[in-house]
């Protein structure tokens, strides 16, 4: 048994952030039915290359585990549609600009007093409150309205957006969240309710210890390229072969070190906050020993002395690596059209209720006439009546 099993959602999210949500909650059981327009369907489905037997490899990387069906629902016949699936649902997510579903009586204050137990979250740039709430949200934006970019890069450089779309991911965690915590409240309440996430709100939680310097010094903190603000040794160094990333996280950790690196204990780099205030002077001093072994043999000797540190990898490396087999960080599921197709595995692993990759990302209206003639009573006459009319 899945821990989301019997929960029904209706998703109603293109592109990233919702579909992401969607997907953990597929991940953990519920059963997921996503809502595409006719003829288009998710904006992703036409972003590459690369594509795989003409799917976006965008696509399939976040939608797995979801069923199709596509429908107008800004037409009548559409609409009714799309009301009895909001009859048969648990859990609605959208990330429409605020106020776009208003318009058409399907936002929470509308859908509530006849769904009362309906969970109804909501993601979008700013949220549903405040003086911008209104304005659109993308993920780069995000990154430098958040603040996260201003402290991306090297000190002496160009501030960077993250290698992936953070905002976009960490509004769909957070939202998964949201909603699984409104599940486990209706359970006591009988009540739904709605759930509000903004993706400035989830960048600018994730700031954590540098909103932390900042509301402790009143001072932005700049740029440290791979250096960490309060931690040293604890970045990025250079071997004869290649980079390595050493994370000396405590003094015990670091007379570790010392010995193992045969690297001269001195008073003032005893405790990290020695370190911290003498950076400029330790980093050249640390830059020569690390240059003088291979990468591999500085990992192998500080490994068995238990300094924390590890290689610098690319997405091969990553994905050769025995322990990310064992982790089953990486899925195969058939395909309709692309055949044997790899995805990633959950990161969440539950002992009694685990989840799975049940079923691959569907082609466009792959479940339309499956899920309204077995979930919704319609007849297959009235399915091609609807299709014939672009409804669905």
């Amino acid at each position: 048994m899945s821990a989301l099993q019997g929960i029904t959602v209706v998703d109603l999210t293109r592109v990233l952030s919702g579909p992401y949500c969607s997907m953990m909650l597929g991940d953990m059981g519920a059963r997921v039915i996503k809502v595409e327009q006719p003829g288009k369907g998710d904006d992703t489905r036409g972003w590459g290359p690369p594509f795989i037997d003409g799917e976006s490899a965008y696509f399939l990387s976040i939608n797995r585990n979801k069923e199709s069906v596509t429908v107008d629902f800004k037409q009548p016949e559409g609409r009714a549609v799309l009301d009895r699936l909001l009859a048969r649902a648990d859990v609605v997510v959208e990330n429409f600009r605020p106020g776009a579903l208003t318009k058409l009586g399907l936002d929470y204050a509308s859908l509530a007093p006849a769904h009362p137990r309906l969970v109804y979250c909501s993601i979008s740039g700013f949220g549903q409150t405040g003086p911008r709430r209104r304005e659109a949200g993308y993920d780069a934006v995000m990154q430098g309205e958040g603040g996260l970019m201003s402290i991306t890069g090297s000190a002496d450089g160009p501030q960077f957006r993250l290698g992936v779309a953070i905002a976009d991911i960490v509004s769909g965690m957070f939202a998964a969240q949201g909603i699984t915590l409104a599940l486990l409240a209706r359970e006591r309440t009988g009540r739904g309710q709605s759930v509000d996430i903004a993706m400035l709100d989830s960048v600018i939680a994730l700031l954590s210890y540098q909103a932390g310097i900042y509301f402790a010094t009143d001072q932005a903190p700049p740029r440290m390229g791979n250096r960490h603000p309060t931690i040293v040794p604890y970045e990025t160094f250079t071997a004869s072969d290649g980079d390595f990333v050493l994370a000396v996280g405590n003094d015990d950790q670091w007379r570790r070190f010392c010995a193992t690196a045969a690297f001269g204990e001195e008073e003032r780099f005893a405790t990290n906050r020695q370190r911290v205030v003498n950076y400029n002077e330790l980093k050249p001093r640390l830059e020569a020993v690390l240059l003088t072994r291979p990468r591999a043999e500085w990992i192998a000797i500080l490994r068995a002395a238990g300094v924390p540190c590890g290689s610098v990898r690319d997405l091969r490396e990553v994905f050769d690596d025995p322990q990310v087999a064992a982790r089953s960080m990486v899925a195969e599921i058939e395909h309709a059209s692309a055949g044997l197709l790899k995805v990633l595995g959950t990161p969440l692993k539950l002992s009694d209720t685990p989840g799975a990759i049940r079923t691959a990302p569907p082609a466009l209206g792959q479940h339309t006439d499956s899920v309204l003639v077995n979930d919704l009573g319609f007849t297959y006459e009235q399915v091609a009546e609807l299709r014939g009319k672009g409804v669905i």
